[in-house]
């Protein structure tokens, strides 16, 4: 019903269009069970490592699954680590609210059978799948005990997501239903980058891209990002003809990393969209789509013309194609922050007509349309930007998720 589904969430432009929609309870699917697969139901990329140095204490990652299901794995990640990565012991749980757990939801996570385990500097691994009955969009936690001392955690760095730690010393609070030993909070994803669903939905919907995608200066807890919009479209109002209900059909994961760009490489936190093609999207499991929205800070490096940014876009949609999936495209958006010129504008152009009417996309979501002034196409709507000139605004993100077709999701 719909307190379960937004158990622990915040107030935001999501919760608002749900009222909009009209949200009733009946939210379980008509058509006839499909034999159960995994499906990625919730993703981040890691990008590089937390300056947080963690000492025998546990930390408690809080994510928001995409597709229901009967059991979960999850996969926690040492890419970026500088030594083994040592897991003491985990739990799975359904979060109440902060750090506290739905009572006598608690599911201790195993590897291999154990409860430990040891994972190896640029590995990962996934837990044991655990029989888990899992509701779309209901926030879940995954508590993770490090015993070591100086421990330096892969991170994805800016999740828009409060998770908690306790504090250093501490020791094993993974089975703790009760907050009260989660002292600290933090919006980075600690080494956890992936949790897959057991589920009869049919794919995953991977969305790569850059801060824009990420969230930037989308509400912290909110989850108004432009494709949470999306998401929740399907989910409460797909409209006639569009399929199942989300929770049952489409994985959303999010694969977007703030200042990535397309052909250059940006320290260790943001590796190139090319570069990280396959880790972050194209191994996702069951992953059935691409939806590829990048190129505005290649452009405004200054590094990249519009020849080279279509050579590095044309790369990446021909990678996908080989794997058979489809990929959808967005046009960049208007920018205006201090670094940008006019040239870059007039390459913006040149991209969006190609992105437009000559690349190779599956399909096209039309995003400078949306985000651009009326008497200024250069810009972006004063009414719709964060203010940096480069970001959205929540109001702005919620734009961008309702103007999108729902054919260009839904279509296989």
């Amino acid at each position: 019903m719909i307190v379960k589904w937004f158990r622990g969430a915040r107030v935001s432009f999501v919760l608002i269009l749900a009222l909009a929609l009209g949200v009733g309870g009946g939210l379980a699917r008509d058509a006839a069970a499909k034999q159960a697969q995994w499906v990625a139901a919730w993703g981040f990329s890691i990008q590089g490592r937390s300056p947080t140095l963690l000492n025998n204490q546990t930390v408690r990652m809080i994510a928001r699954p995409t597709v229901s299901g009967s059991a979960v794995r999850v996969l926690i990640d040492n890419f970026f680590g500088t030594s083994p990565l040592v897991v003491g012991s985990a739990s799975f749980a359904v979060r109440n609210n902060g750090a506290q757990l739905v009572p006598a939801t608690v599911q201790p996570l195993t590897f291999n059978g154990s409860a430990s385990v040891i994972i190896p500097i640029g590995g990962s691994m996934y837990t044991d799948a655990l029989a888990f009955e899992i509701d779309a969009w209901a926030d879940v936690a995954v508590s993770v005990y490090l015993p070591g001392l100086l421990v330096q955690a892969s991170r994805h760095n800016n999740a828009r997501t409060t998770s908690f730690l306790t504090a250093s010393g501490s020791g094993d609070h993974t089975r703790d239903e009760a907050s009260t030993a989660f002292t600290t909070t933090t919006t980075e994803m600690l080494f956890t980058s992936a949790i897959d669903v057991s589920s009869d939905a049919r794919s995953a919907v991977v969305f790569l891209g850059d801060s824009i995608t990420d969230g930037t200066a989308t509400t912290t807890d909110g989850h108004d990002r432009w494709h949470d919009i999306l998401y929740l479209r399907r989910l409460l109002d797909p409209g006639p003809g569009a399929g199942p209900k989300a929770d049952q059909d489409l994985g959303f994961v999010n694969e977007g990393i703030g200042g990535n760009r397309v052909t250059v490489t940006v320290g260790q936190g943001s590796p190139a969209a090319v570069q990280r093609l396959d880790r972050d999207v194209l191994e996702r499991t069951g992953i059935g789509k691409v939806v590829f929205f990048e190129g505005t800070n290649d452009l405004d490096s200054g590094q990249v013309n519009a020849d080279q940014l279509i050579a590095g876009m044309t790369e990446i949609i021909d990678r996908v194609h080989a794997r058979r999936l489809n990929i959808v495209g967005a046009t960049i958006i208007p920018r205006s922050n201090a670094t940008w010129t006019a040239q870059m504008t007039a390459y913006r152009h040149q991209v969006n007509d190609w992105i437009l009417h000559r690349a190779r996309f599956d399909g096209v979501i039309d995003f400078d349309k949306v985000m651009r002034d009326a008497t200024n196409p250069d810009i972006m709507a004063p009414r719709l930007e964060f203010g940096d000139h480069i970001h959205p605004n929540p109001f702005g993100y919620l734009q961008m998720g309702q103007s999108i077709n729902m054919s260009l999701i839904d279509r296989r």
